[in-house]
């Protein structure tokens, strides 16, 4: 780790499968780029997203809180008011930042606001709301249109080479200086807009299936069927896997990931280096499409590669990671407290040493798509729990919860909720999602995550449920919250009511 420049840069894709990054074994993918920062540092086998979902797994992911906590629990719903980003935290102590790309954070639709966030340099802001308004009103019309790739485009047309090129220039004049620089780019999320070679470099290609693709979801919960709706009834041997166009944007995402890897190596060969995607997509798995309320690895976990000086080449890390893991890991590396509203551990002594487990499980949750649209199941409450070999996730308000032997069965095929044999580790699993929902203040807890059909000998809920209250600790940015029996500032934040 160098002493003298404190240097992060984070580069982020969206709805990229850790299927879909070479280095995870499929290398048909054609991701070089990301292939080599793998090499040269550490690969997180099981890391995971807070919320598979664009705008609350950056929430986490840019907070250190989980979208519960942050208040940014959906698409289109913004951060809190008295929510900080790692951004502000990072600049008031005097440290360069810089957020270019996509952002889903302000409460405005897909595209954002255009409008530089609190703690983020406005010279290098650019959301695809400022892209957008670079474009003739054709233009944005053929941006958003799938039919446009190809010969039609060039790469300088598409809003990832645009952030790129910010990123280049914000790399040249800051190398010398401690910075914190995340490019976030929306591909390869459709409409998986790329010019050529990559439009067309899987045209015939059909992605290898997995044995979950024959899953119809017998004993799994009625929400995943009506949201694999008549899918789940098709011959599951005539499913063919053919996705061109995301497969293609994909590439084209990683080459030009790899403008700013070269990049790295001249302006800031010193710096940390962290990729990541904010969620996976179905693509068949499951018989589900895109993302959504579930725990299934081709939805909620993601690619994670981190490499930079100190860390181990060519590494891979089995242990369960999240992305609350990361805004602790970047305040520690640049030498500043971990404050106490934050509510993952830093992953930075395990980067260094991946012998080193820092979670003893970790934690995805879910409330709803998106605020603007009533489909897509609309609200969908999970919270869901995975220590490295067993998974469990409950749904509140469905009948069905899943729990899954990940060693026996690692593509989650065989729902274990009702099985005996597991009662021991199911009902410890619970207990832990149950004291992390009471710890992380969420906001929908109660009885009801307790009482579910398969735990048994229960003793009937009460009003009082803990009987605790527990009060906000953000003291690094506002005064100590009151106690409401005194009107003096609290001494414990979590007590008896």
């Amino acid at each position: 780790m160098n002493k003298t420049r404190k240097q992060i840069i984070l580069l982020m894709t969206d709805a990229t499968r850790q299927d879909m990054v070479g280095c995870y074994g499929n290398p048909d993918m054609h991701t070089p780029n990301l292939d080599r920062l793998a090499e040269g540092g550490v690969r997180y086998q099981n890391a995971y997203t807070c919320q598979p979902v664009c705008g609350p797994a950056r929430s986490a992911l840019f907070t250190g809180i989980y979208p519960h906590s942050n208040g940014s629990f959906s698409n289109c719903i913004p951060l809190g008011a008295n929510v900080k980003t790692i951004g502000q935290r990072l600049s008031d102590r005097g440290i360069r930042t810089a957020y270019i790309g996509k952002w889903h954070l302000d409460g405005g639709d897909y595209f954002g606001l255009g409008a530089c966030p609190e703690g983020w340099d406005p010279e290098y802001w650019y959301d695809m709301r400022c892209y957008l308004e670079e474009l003739t009103e054709a233009e944005r019309i053929a941006s958003r249109d799938s039919a446009t790739s190809g010969k039609s485009i060039s790469a300088d047309f598409t809003f990832g080479h645009r952030c790129v090129n910010r990123a280049l220039d914000f790399l040249s004049k800051y190398g010398e200086e401690d910075f914190f620089l995340t490019v976030s780019l929306d591909e390869p999320h459709d409409p998986h807009l790329c010019p050529e070679p990559y439009a067309s470099m899987f045209a015939d290609y059909e992605f290898p299936k997995a044995p979950n693709v024959w899953d119809t979801l017998e004993g799994k919960p009625l929400f995943q069927k009506y949201w694999a709706g008549p899918s789940r009834f098709a011959d599951r041997d005539a499913v063919k896997l053919k996705a061109p166009g995301y497969l293609g944007c994909n590439a084209f995402a990683d080459a030009e990931l790899g403008r700013i890897l070269d990049c790295i190596k001249t302006c800031a060969p010193d710096a940390l280096v962290i990729y990541t995607s904010d969620h996976g997509e179905g693509l068949a798995s499951h018989c589900l499409y895109a993302k959504g309320p579930v725990m299934y690895n081709e939805i909620a976990r993601i690619p994670l590669l981190i490499a930079g000086p100190g860390v181990p080449e060519g590494r891979v890390d089995e242990h369960p990671v999240s992305h609350i893991n990361l805004p602790a890991m970047i305040l520690e590396y640049m030498g500043i407290p971990i404050p106490n509203c934050f509510e993952g551990k830093s992953l930075l002594q395990e980067v260094y040493n991946p012998e080193i487990r820092t979670n003893d499980y970790v934690i995805t949750e879910f409330t709803r798509y998106e605020i603007d649209h009533d489909g897509f199941g609309g609200l969908q409450m999970m919270r869901a729990i995975f220590d490295g070999r067993y998974k469990l996730a409950v749904h509140l308000l469905d009948p069905v919860d899943e729990f899954y032997d990940m060693e026996a069965d690692p593509y989650e095929m065989n729902n274990l909720i009702g099985d005996e044999a597991y009662e021991e580790e199911r009902i410890r699993l619970h207990k832990l999602l149950l004291e992390w929902m009471n710890a992380t203040r969420d906001p929908f807890r109660g009885y009801q995550w307790e009482h579910r059909p398969w735990r048994k000998n229960l003793p009937d809920p009460t009003w009082e449920y803990t009987g605790y209250t527990r009060q906000r600790e953000n003291e690094e940015y506002e005064p100590r919250q009151l106690d409401y029996c005194t009107g003096l500032p609290m001494e414990e934040p979590v007590r008896r009511k």
